[in-house]
């Protein structure tokens, strides 16, 4: 019985990878490049996370959630955040109704499946609390009652690198409920000639609708089930702890000067869930560690914070990740189940 069921979810994996083939070939009718953060996107949607943005603006950051929004047929908000924004107005709230001499609820713009937190870092820390609440909790909390999220629920937030008078910087708490973060770098030549060409012509082109949001909750059931292999879970765990403690690898003593706090664990189970995920869309039911490497520098760069020494050699959190992953050693990259 238990072969059955694995041959019939290989089976289902496979279907679906076909599928979302076809819906990353209509995103890309509408989006032309950023191919990293059209996957992390997809990916975050599967696995139940949130996606951190961080690029100027004018990179088809709203536009990508819109269209995915489109073709999944979810609904989809974008709030614009900025330093006058109180919570009511991303939650709701309380309004006495006169002719009944009672209260009723008002709900706000984040009871949508895709919600698009705009310059997220230019809220105060009271509106970043309730939206904490909603990203960690999938619930909002109206004067004394709470409220469930729809499901699928996933919230892209953006950050703009160059302008940062005005912004507050984002409680590590809530960097830590971010499954990524993702760097959105310019288009090259050809896909910004692409771009230009489009808008000349004046026409975008309309996506189809391909799935729907309960269509979205059993593949993420599928996803569940992917297998990781008990030494990639090792792996993955080693590589997140080295974050923290450097100096267990004496090929990374030079790293620890330069982190003052590492990742927690929820950065080896974001890797792990977005390995599944992407391990899905690639057709397998199964976790290679290629899996685990695409998906590790934007599972762990917002989670671990840099000492001033980094800062002042210019040391980022993509130099350290990388130095860690080419120190550790890793299992077989076609690693499989064990029969």
């Amino acid at each position: 019985m238990s072969e059955n069921i694995e041959n019939l979810n290989e089976s289902e994996i496979k279907r679906a990878s076909e599928k979302f083939k076809d819906i990353l070939y209509e995103i890309r009718k509408v989006i032309i490049g950023q191919h990293n953060m059209v996957e992390k996107t997809l990916i975050a949607i599967l696995s139940g996370g949130h996606i951190l943005l961080e690029g100027a603006p004018g990179l088809a950051k709203t536009l990508t959630l819109r269209t995915i929004s489109k073709i999944i047929n979810a609904e989809f908000r974008r709030i614009q955040f900025t330093p006058d924004l109180l919570p009511a107005d991303l939650t709701g709230t309380r309004i006495f109704n006169q002719n009944q001499c009672d209260f009723s609820t008002s709900f706000g713009p984040i009871f949508a499946n895709l919600v698009l937190a705009d310059e997220i870092n230019r809220a105060p820390a009271k509106v970043q609390s309730a939206l904490l609440e909603a990203m960690q909790e999938k619930q909002v909390t109206i004067g004394r009652e709470s409220f469930p999220l729809k499901e699928p629920f996933l919230v892209m937030a953006t950050q703009n690198p160059i302008e940062t008078e005005g912004t507050y910087n984002l409680p590590e708490a809530q960097l830590d409920r971010f499954m990524f973060k993702v760097i959105v770098d310019y288009p090259d030549e050809k896909e910004e000639t692409a771009v230009v060409e489009r808008m000349i012509g004046g026409k975008v082109p309309e996506v189809t609708p391909m799935l729907d949001c309960e269509a979205i909750l059993n593949y993420r059931k599928i996803v569940s089930s992917v297998y990781v292999d008990p030494k990639l879970i090792h792996y993955l765990v080693e590589v997140v702890s080295l974050t923290r403690n450097p100096a267990k690898n004496t090929g990374l003593d030079c790293l620890k000067q330069f982190i003052q706090y590492g990742s927690s664990p929820r950065g080896s189970l974001a890797i792990t869930q977005a390995a599944k995920a992407i391990a899905f869309i690639r057709g397998r039911s199964y976790v290679t560690t290629e899996d685990i490497k695409s998906v590790v520098k934007e599972c762990l760069r917002h989670r671990v914070i840099l000492s001033y020494e980094a800062l002042a050699q210019g040391v980022n959190q993509d130099f350290i990740i990388d130095k860690i992953l080419s120190c550790t050693e890793a299992p077989y990259p076609e690693m499989r189940k064990s029969t």
